[in-house]
C-alpha cells in the first residue's frame, strides 16, 4: 500500500527485534529517541494506515513532518515495538485494550490524541437479520479480553443475551445470565473473525478487519455498535515520556485537522467516525 512496509503476524516471534534493527538502520539511537529522523508509526492497515498515508501524502510535508508508516496485522507487535523503541508511535487501539495490555505485559504506552471510532458489528453470510438466527446458532467473537467483552456487550445491548450485573470490560461467555436463543460462542483471534464467517452462523468483527475485507459496516452489519459515548475511540499512542516529542505533537495536530475529518467522512461513509 503506497510505499508502506507490511509486517505480518508471521514474524511475531522475532518481529520486534528484527524490525527494531532495520528501523534504526544500525544507529545507536532508536526510532523513538532520534527526533531528527522520521517519525515511524506502527498501524493497522485499515483504516489507520490509510489515514496516516493521507496525512503523509497531503499534509506532512507542508507541516515539516517526516512521516513513515509501518503496517502490522496483529494487535500485539505495534505496542511491543513502541515499547522497545523500534517505532516512535502507534495508531490502532482504544483505551480499554491499552489498559489491559499495559497491565498484562508491563508496558508503558500512553495515548496522545483520539482520532476515530470503528463501530464493532455482528455480521453473517447465512442470515439477513438477527431475528433469523436459529436457536443454538454459533457466533464467533474475538478472544482478547477487551474485544470479547465489547462483543458480548454489543449482543446484550440488542437483547440477544443478558449479562450478569456488574460485569465490566473483562466479560466472557461465562458471565452470560440469560441466553434465550441458546447461542454457542466460538472464541477466535480478532483477525480471524472475518474468515470464520463461512464456518459459523454469525461473527462479531472489529471495524478495521471488516473494512479491509470489503465489508461496509454501516450497510452490512446485522447489529452495529453505537458511537455515542463510546470508550473505544482509536488514538495515536507513544511510550510514556515521548508525548512532547515535536514530531508526535505535529502528527497529533494533523490527525485532528479539518482535512483529516473530511477524508474520514468521505472515504468511510459512516463505517469509521471521526472523534474530534
Amino acid at each position: 500500500m503506497r510505499n508502506t512496509a507490511k509486517i505480518t503476524t508471521v514474524v511475531l516471534a522475532a518481529g520486534a527485534l528484527t524490525f527494531g534493527l532495520s528501523a534504526c538502520g544500525g544507529s545507536d539511537k532508536d526510532a523513538a529517541s532520534d527526533d531528527s529522523g522520521p517519525l515511524i508509526v506502527a498501524a493497522s492497515p485499515t483504516p489507520h494506515a490509510e489515514i496516516l498515508d493521507y496525512v503523509k501524502d497531503h499534509l506532512a510535508k507542508k507541516a515539516g513532518l517526516d512521516l513513515e508508516v509501518k503496517e502490522f496485522t496483529d494487535y500485539i507487535t505495534p505496542n511491543t515495538a513502541t515499547e522497545d523503541g523500534s517505532v516512535g508511535a502507534n495508531y490502532f487501539q482504544n483505551q480499554p485494550y491499552l489498559d489491559d495490555f499495559n497491565k498484562k505485559r508491563g508496558t508503558h504506552i500512553v495515548p496522545v490524541v483520539t482520532v476515530h471510532l470503528e463501530p464493532l458489528g455482528l455480521y453473517s453470510h447465512k442470515v439477513k437479520s438477527v431475528d433469523a438466527l436459529k436457536s443454538g446458532a454459533t457466533v464467533a467473537i474475538p478472544n482478547d479480553t477487551v474485544n470479547e467483552a465489547r462483543s458480548l456487550k454489543l449482543l446484550a445491548s440488542k437483547g440477544l443475551i443478558t449479562l450478569k450485573d456488574g460485569v465490566g470490560s473483562e466479560a466472557t461467555p461465562q458471565d452470560i445470565a440469560e441466553n434465550p436463543k441458546k447461542l454457542t460462542f466460538k472464541e477466535v483471534e480478532a483477525a480471524q473473525t472475518v474468515r470464520s464467517l463461512d464456518d459459523v452462523d454469525a461473527a462479531v468483527v472489529n471495524g478495521n478487519y471488516a473494512i479491509s475485507s470489503g465489508i461496509k459496516p454501516a450497510k452490512d452489519a446485522l447489529v452495529l455498535e453505537s458511537a455515542k459515548d463510546s470508550p473505544y475511540g482509536n488514538f495515536l499512542a507513544v511510550k510514556k515520556g515521548n508525548e512532547k516529542d515535536p514530531r508526535v505533537k505535529k502528527l497529533a495536530e494533523l490527525l485532528t485537522s479539518p482535512e483529516v475529518k473530511k477524508f474520514i467522512e468521505d472515504k468511510y461513509q459512516g463505517s469509521v467516525i471521526a472523534s474530534f
